[in-house]
C-alpha cells in the first residue's frame, strides 16, 4: 500500500505540474495576443494620436512648443469636432433620403455638396493646424510629424496598380499623368 500511495502522489505531482505550465501558457499567450491586438486596431483604424502627451512624448516638444501646440490644438479641435459632427449629420440625411419611397435628388445632390464643403473645411483646418506645428519643430520632429498627420491624409483604401502608388495620381513616370500620356492621349 505504500508504493501506490507513493505512485498515486507522483501522479498527482505530475497532473499540479501540467496544470500550472498550461495555466501560465494562455497567461503568456493572452498577454502577447492582447498587445497584438492594440497594434492591429491602430493600424486598422488608422487613428492618430494628436494629443499633447504625444507630441511632448514622441516628438519630444519642451515648454515653449507645448504652448504653440495647444493655442493651435485648442481651436483645430473645436473646429474639426463641429465639421466631423456636420458631416455625420448631413451623411445620415442623404441615407433617410435615399431610403425615401420618392427621393429628392435636388435635395441628395445639395446635401452632398454641403458634405464636400464640409469636408474641404475640415482639410483646410488641418493644413493651418500642421503648418503651425511644423513652424516650431525641428528637422527630426518634421519627420515624426509627417507620420503623425500622414494618416489624415491618406486613406489606405486605395489600391494600387499599374505602376501607381497610394494616393499618386502620377504613377511611376514623372511625365504621365493618370491613364494618359503626357500629350494627353489614352495610354
Amino acid at each position: 500500500m505504500n508504493k501506490t500511495v507513493k505512485i498515486l502522489w507522483w501522479v498527482i505531482a505530475l497532473l499540479v505540474m501540467l496544470n500550472l505550465t498550461i495555466i501560465g501558457t494562455i497567461l503568456i499567450r493572452n498577454r502577447e495576443n492582447s498587445s497584438d491586438n492594440i497594434a492591429i486596431i491602430l493600424d486598422e483604424t488608422r487613428q492618430t494620436p494628436l494629443t499633447g502627451r504625444y507630441f511632448r512624448q514622441t516628438l519630444g516638444f519642451n515648454d515653449a512648443q507645448m504652448n504653440v501646440f495647444r493655442d493651435a490644438h485648442r481651436t483645430f479641435q473645436y473646429r474639426a469636432n463641429d465639421l466631423i459632427y456636420g458631416m455625420d449629420s448631413l451623411k445620415n440625411e442623404i441615407f433617410a433620403e435615399l431610403n425615401k419611397q420618392t427621393p429628392d435628388t435636388l435635395r441628395l445632390n445639395n446635401l452632398s455638396e454641403q458634405v464636400g464643403n464640409h469636408h474641404a473645411e475640415l482639410k483646410k483646418i488641418t493644413n493651418v493646424f500642421y503648418l503651425q506645428l511644423k513652424t516650431v519643430c525641428d528637422s527630426t520632429q518634421c519627420e515624426q510629424l509627417q507620420q503623425a498627420f500622414l494618416p489624415l491624409f491618406r486613406d489606405g483604401n486605395i489600391t494600387p496598380g499599374r505602376g501607381y502608388q497610394w494616393n499618386d495620381s502620377i504613377g511611376s513616370g514623372q511625365e504621365k499623368r493618370h491613364r494618359y500620356n503626357y500629350r494627353g492621349e489614352r495610354e
